[in-house]
Parts: C-alpha cells; sequence; structure tokens
C-alpha cells in the first residue's frame, strides 16, 4: 500500500481549489437511475469513492461516458450517465464492500423497476451505522424486505407508493435514498425530521431539474410528489465543504494563510465560526474563503458535533490535530458516530496529550511541539488529520493506509506542496 510522507514545519501560504463534493457526487450518481435519458454531472472529483460507484453502476447496465475539463489550472472530471435498462438487478458484495454510499443504489432501483439486490455495505470502520432507517422507510412505501446471506432483497412489484415517514434521527444517507424513490412513487411522501446537508438540497436541485416535484428544500420536511417518469438532466456538483473545511485547518495548524477557491462559507458557519474565535482571521469572498493565521493568538475551544447546520462530525478528527498545538484544554464531543475517536491513539504517539472518557468525548491540553512518527489512518477523515499533525511535527511522519485519503481527498498532495507543504507520496514500488 501506499505510504505519504511529510517532513513538518512549513508555514502554509497560498490558494488551493476546492473541488466537488464526494458527499454529494455520490447520491448523484445513483439518481441517474432514475431514468433512462442521460444524466450529465460536471465537477465531478477524481477520487477512488467515486471510481468504485461507477463500476458498480456498470455491472448494473450504466453507460458512461467520461471527460475532463480544465478551469483555472485545475481539471475535473463530466461523466455522462445512461442507464436504458438494467442488466443486474444485484449490487454484489465484491463491489459494495469498498464503499458504504453504494447503497444509494436501493431507493432509485427499486423505485424504477421494483426489484434490487444490495449487499449489506461496507465504508469506513467508525461504528455501527445500520439501514434500519431506509428499509423501515421503503417497507412505509408499500416494499417487501428481506435480510438473507448478507443480501437486502427488496421487492415492489406493484410500485412504491408515497407515505408519511417520520425519521427517528436526521439521516443524511436515508434522506438521499427516500427522497429519490419518493420521485416515483405513486402519491405524495412527506418526509419528516429529514437531514439538511448542503448535498441534499443538491441532490434535490438535479432531480427537480429531471422533472421530479419536491418541496421545503433546506428544511427538515420535504414533500414530494411523485411522477410516471423522470428525464435527463445536466448539473454541476457542489464544492466539498469538507475539503474545504480540512484544508482550513491546514492553515490554523501551520499558522499560515490560505485561500480555499471555489469555497461556499455559507456551508462553514459553524467551523469558520470556532476558527474566529480562535483569533484567526476569515475572509468570504465572492467565490473563495481566506483563512489567514499568521498572527493569530489561539487558544483551546470546545467542540460538539450535531447534524447540520451544526459543527460537522467529518471535521471533528480534524480539529483535534489542531486542538494538539493550540495552549490550553479543549473539550471534543463526538455526538454522531460511537467510534470516532480512532485517531487518538495515533496523535499520542506524535506526543499529543489527549484524555478520552467514554465513547463520546476528549480532554485535548496542547503540547508546544508534536513529534514524527508512523502511524495508521483508520478512516478517511481521521486519515486527514495524522496529516496535519505531520505538517507541524519535528521530523518525519509516515502516515500508512493512505488508500483511505483517496477516497475523499483529491490529490492532496500536490495541493498541499503548492502551499509549501515538504509532503509526498511513497508508491508501494519504492519500497
Amino acid at each position: 500500500m501506499d505510504k505519504i510522507k511529510i517532513r513538518g514545519g512549513n508555514q502554509l501560504n497560498g490558494k488551493i481549489y476546492i473541488s466537488g463534493a464526494k458527499n454529494a457526487a455520490l447520491p448523484l450518481i445513483t439518481a441517474s437511475l432514475l431514468t433512462g435519458e442521460k444524466v450529465r454531472l460536471s465537477n465531478m472529483p477524481i477520487l477512488s469513492d467515486i471510481r468504485s460507484l461507477n463500476k458498480l453502476l456498470i455491472e448494473l447496465g450504466t453507460e458512461i461516458e467520461e471527460t475532463e475539463e480544465t478551469k483555472g489550472g485545475y481539471t475535473s472530471k463530466t461523466y455522462t450517465y445512461q442507464t436504458k435498462e438494467f442488466k443486474s438487478l444485484i449490487a454484489p458484495y465484491d463491489y459494495v464492500r469498498k464503499m458504504r454510499a453504494s447503497y444509494y443504489v436501493l431507493g432509485p432501483i427499486l423505485a424504477r423497476v421494483g426489484h434490487v439486490e444490495l449487499s449489506l455495505p461496507g465504508g469506513c470502520a467508525i461504528g455501527a451505522r445500520p439501514m434500519d432507517i431506509h428499509l423501515n422507510s421503503l417497507e412505509a412505501m408499500g416494499a417487501t424486505i428481506e435480510i438473507k446471506n448478507g443480501y437486502v432483497i427488496a421487492d415492489a412489484k406493484k410500485g412504491l407508493k408515497g407515505a408519511h415517514i417520520i425519521f427517528p434521527k436526521a439521516s443524511v444517507g436515508a434522506t438521499c435514498n427516500i427522497l429519490m424513490a419518493a420521485t416515483l412513487a405513486k402519491g405524495e411522501t412527506l418526509i419528516e425530521n429529514a437531514a439538511q446537508e448542503p448535498e441534499i438540497a443538491d441532490l434535490i436541485d438535479l432531480l427537480v431539474k429531471m422533472g421530479a416535484k419536491i418541496e421545503g428544500k433546506n428544511t427538515s420536511q420535504l414533500k414530494i410528489e411523485g411522477v410516471k417518469e423522470l428525464h435527463g438532466a445536466e448539473h454541476s456538483v457542489l464544492p466539498d465543504r469538507i475539503e474545504a473545511g480540512s484544508y482550513a485547518i491546514a492553515a490554523a495548524i501551520t499558522k499560515g494563510r490560505i485561500e480555499l477557491i471555489n469555497a461556499v462559507a455559507e456551508h462553514l458557519k459553524t467551523p469558520l465560526n470556532i476558527l474566529r474565535n480562535m483569533d484567526i482571521k476569515i475572509t468570504e469572498k465572492a467565490n473563495s474563503i481566506v483563512v489567514d493565521a499568521r498572527n493569530a493568538d489561539m487558544s483551546g475551544q470546545d467542540i460538539m458535533t450535531d447534524y447540520y447546520p451544526g459543527f460537522p462530525t467529518d471535521l471533528q478528527a480534524q480539529f483535534m490535530a489542531l486542538m494538539t498545538v493550540v495552549p490550553g484544554a479543549s473539550m471534543v464531543t463526538e455526538n454522531i458516530w460511537e467510534n470516532r475517536f480512532m485517531h487518538v491513539p495515533e496523535l499520542m504517539r506524535m506526543g499529543a496529550n489527549i484524555n478520552v472518557h467514554g465513547h463520546a468525548s476528549a480532554i485535548v491540553r496542547g503540547v508546544k511541539k508534536l513529534s514524527g512518527a508512523p502511524v495508521m489512518a483508520t478512516d478517511l477523515r481521521a486519515s486527514f488529520a495524522l496529516v496535519l499533525a505531520g505538517l507541524v511535527a519535528d521530523g518525519e511522519t509516515i502516515v500508512n493506509r493512505v488508500y483511505h485519503l483517496d477516497r475523499g481527498y483529491e490529490r492532496l498532495e500536490e495541493k498541499l506542496r503548492g502551499v509549501g507543504a515538504d509532503i509526498e507520496r511513497i508508491k508501494e514500488d519504492d519500497f
């Protein structure tokens, strides 16, 4: 497996272009399964998760055209998807085990053709993420669900029907899946306690372009009036707020200045406010965010993850890495996933002072310096936290298992080198 080598101590200064959002792109791709016409998605990030989902769709019968577009020196992908008919209604284990978001095929295929078989999904090992909300909601819409031999077998031979669905928690995955399924269901579906992340609004925008009737965008209550069929559309993926937040923290931890091109400040209100509270200068421009920590007198801050618009769980590990070198004590509370402190032992190997209390909270006391060390990435966001620690550590840090990073951060080494980091990828053949 590839590794990343970092020599810490460089202040980061310059510009980083923020890619299209992985967490938006994945449900957008599966939305193409709702129609036999072409769906064209631009500003797509170049990530292993996108490639994995594309391979699954090809297995199902989707034809995919790929082109590249260069704008401002940055190259992005455009994919055109067309599933005239399905050659398979089975999403097999070999594909689904690589990424949890494969479950997004469930709602669209079931709604369009009335049957789908989905291997129970994999993804990052950050705690139990059951599909109960997805499956219970589909049953409320008239589907028959069976779990057999590690597969979800779903039938709706007479079509799905509208239903009043109240989610027990604001699940992003369930909101996307049921939203897509409801577009072709008979009658009206009302989803209450829907997740409100920007990525869901992006999915709604595409579905409406395809002919769906949806009310309540950016609210916790979504009303969907089912239509007989959807048609093709074109859509540009919104910028990745988690990538933008991660690089904002890179500017903070190295006491540098980075302009995040294409980032949307509106989508990062809570994290940016915490950085402001740390005396970091945040300038919001029309098409970028400038994070300037060169003269900041930083101090520890308490962080509590919550559903959007609260503090994102996907930035918790990165903020914890920052707090390890900030004077004072910080309390980090994780309210979304129960196993999301697996980066703590690795940060402590580098000299961080962290005490974990139970599964949900940790006290971080800032130290003057971290020390470079070999560390092991445990999940996608934890991987970036270790990179951040390496950027300020004395000596050399080797981050192992970087395939996690490749799932969610496009051209990471190239982007960080472009703002002054001493970072390189060591290919498997080199060691």
